[in-house]
């Protein structure tokens, strides 16, 4: 049934790149691409572009705000001859799909998050593993921009399953929400915990003692209504969207670890285009990158807010103590993580510890 449906999402996508054309409305229409110019070293100043961008979350989540002003930058920048149309997640498929409809060539851009793809780049999986980057956000985003781990090693790991990142990010800090307290890894005991579908993320509850259930997003909210799943981690802005904290009783600010995504495109569509419309889209990137910081303080910063005035939940943190025995525990899965990946995932990894122990100590 799986590959039917992604055979049908790839047919109506071809279809409709075939019956429509190029424009100069940023709306979102649905209007579908013209693809990529036909290989001049620069584009004809009169040549508009319309492509697809696709994400993982809902309207109004921090990855749909992400991709909105993405699409306005690019728009501005090229004076409007590049449009892009967002597609938030089920729109034509869910992570996977999308991933391999940007593998395909079916789409041009999309986010796509290490937690989604772990079996498609296993070596992504680092990004799972817990207590692993600084607490201090400027010292996590100087490495996400400068790593040579992560944006040389890694970023040919994914150039090999055709993907290309043009940016590492994070939504911010990862919260836990639970249908009990969550103080102590014993707490996790045979604890059904949510998961995205990356053996890592398994691996790093599972050093906890839980019983990690991979499950799509799109499923989550009646997963905990129906005690299927009782418990699961997100960025505390998802946790408010997608109305969590409704099916909950306890969040819990635990700081183990962030909530990575990558923005990505395919990389022969992006190798096919001219020269100076490549050039627009990595100079906008960069500018994302730093625009980025801010959309996650803005979102994040009144979500707790609006879950405690929406709901009952009780809200704790875990100690500087209560921190250190999971840090503890967490070390099993750096172990795990080595054996997955192999000899290259591990160097990625040492790597980045190395370059994280670095710019800790500045």
């Amino acid at each position: 049934m799986k590959k039917r449906f992604f055979a049908l999402g790839m047919v109506c996508l071809l279809s409709l790149a075939a019956f429509t054309g190029c424009a100069g409305d940023r709306s979102g229409s649905s209007q579908a691409a013209s693809g990529a110019a036909s290989g001049g070293e620069t584009a004809s100043s009169g040549e508009t572009y319309t492509w697809r961008l696709a994400h993982e979350e809902y309207d109004g989540d921090m990855q749909d705000v992400y991709c909105k002003e993405f699409a306005e930058k690019l728009y501005e920048n090229s004076d409007g001859r590049i449009n892009l149309e967002i597609y938030p997640v089920g729109q034509i498929g869910d992570a996977l799909q999308q991933c391999e409809l940007l593998q395909n060539g079916g789409l041009e851009f999309a986010i796509i998050s290490p937690g989604n793809t772990g079996t498609v780049v296993p070596e992504n999986q680092l990004f799972s593993l817990h207590y692993l980057f600084p607490e201090d956000q400027e010292k996590t985003t100087e490495i996400l921009k400068t790593s040579e781990a992560l944006n040389v090693m890694l970023a040919e790991k994914y150039m090999e399953k055709k993907i290309q990142t043009l940016s590492f990010w994070t939504e911010g800090e990862m919260w836990w929400t639970a249908n009990k307290p969550l103080h102590t890894p014993a707490d996790f005991n045979g604890l059904k915990f949510r998961t995205m579908q990356s053996p890592m993320i398994i691996a790093a509850y599972e050093a906890y003692g839980a019983n990690p259930t991979p499950m799509s997003y799109t499923e989550v909210y009646s997963g905990l209504q129906l005690n299927m799943i009782e418990g699961q981690e997100n960025p505390i802005s998802a946790i408010h969207t997608s109305k969590f904290h409704e099916v909950q009783d306890y969040l819990v600010d635990a700081k183990s670890n962030l909530y990575i995504t990558a923005t990505c495109v395919n990389p022969d569509f992006f190798a096919s285009l001219p020269e100076d419309i490549q050039q627009i889209i990595l100079d906008t990137v960069d500018e994302m990158a730093d625009r980025s910081v801010e959309i996650v303080n803005e979102i994040n910063g009144g979500a707790l807010d609006k879950i405690t005035a929406e709901s009952d939940i009780e809200v704790t943190a875990l100690t500087d103590e209560e921190r250190e025995e999971f840090k503890a525990a967490a070390t099993k899965a750096y172990d795990v993580y080595g054996d997955v990946v192999g000899a290259d995932g591990k160097a990625i990894l040492d790597k980045l510890l190395e370059e994280v122990a670095a710019i800790e100590a500045q």
